[in-house]
């Protein structure tokens, strides 16, 4: 079942380690507009997974985090958020994931779940990889008890 939240208020994620961000719901317009960012644009031909998770995540996170606390600079001073700002934070793992796990797995998770099949090989989608070597001989027929 999918639980709709109409509710285009902004809320509290905790991170972790006494950070946390205010953020914006991440709809459709966010993840469209995500997409077209540049840097999303950008990305390589062959850019691996981990680096299109990465940059699309910063794309999402300039667009839907408006507030923060426990972030500082150098010198323990509170800064505010800036896009530079957004990258940097993303660019720390633990908070990367934490980001990944609380804001944008939710909405990751629905997208899954719409087509659980792999793409057929003769199909419009063609592009199944082949997950089992041949067989190096013929199995042998059970015998009948």
């Amino acid at each position: 079942m999918i639980r709709l939240d109409l509710s285009a208020t902004p809320k509290w994620l905790d991170l972790g380690s006494g950070l946390g961000l205010h953020v914006l719901p991440v709809t459709t317009a966010i993840m469209v507009a995500a997409r077209n960012d540049p840097a999303v644009e950008a990305l390589p031909e062959g850019a691996s997974k981990e680096e299109q998770a990465l940059v699309m995540a910063k794309a999402v996170a300039r667009r839907v985090v408006t507030g923060w606390e426990g972030v500082g600079d150098a010198d323990g001073n509170p800064v505010p958020v800036t896009p530079e700002g957004i990258d940097a934070l993303l660019d720390i793992w633990p908070i990367f994931e934490a980001f990944q796990t609380r804001c944008l797995a939710p909405h990751l998770m629905l997208d899954a779940e719409k087509n659980a099949s792999a793409p057929l090989p003769t199909g419009t989608s063609a592009g199944a990889e082949t997950t089992a070597q041949p067989a190096k001989a013929r199995a042998r027929t059970a015998r009948r008890a």
